[in-house]
């Protein structure tokens, strides 16, 4: 099974992404992106055509791990249990 050349990883618990590529066999960090901007101005430094549309067009050149496309921000998890 091919993999998607370029990688968007699960969301940090501080918030954002890690972006890698993949290119002769090699992982390149981008950076860490907040929104789908930051994913198309990383792109775009590396010249790649049409970054928006990769993007936003949901190419199958991007994968999405874990967490859902477009989201750049960790859910807050259930309120702490009242103590005794």
């Amino acid at each position: 099974m091919e993999h998607a050349p370029i990688v968007v990883h699960p969301v940090s618990a501080s918030g954002g992404r890690r972006v890698t590529i993949r290119i002769q066999g090699h992982d390149t960090i981008l950076g860490v992106a907040h929104s789908d901007a930051d994913v198309i101005e990383f792109l775009r430094r590396i010249e790649l055509p049409d970054p928006d549309e990769l993007v936003l067009g949901d190419s199958a050149a991007i994968g999405w791990k874990v967490d859902a496309p477009h989201v750049y921000e960790a859910e807050a998890g259930p309120p702490p249990a009242d103590l005794p």
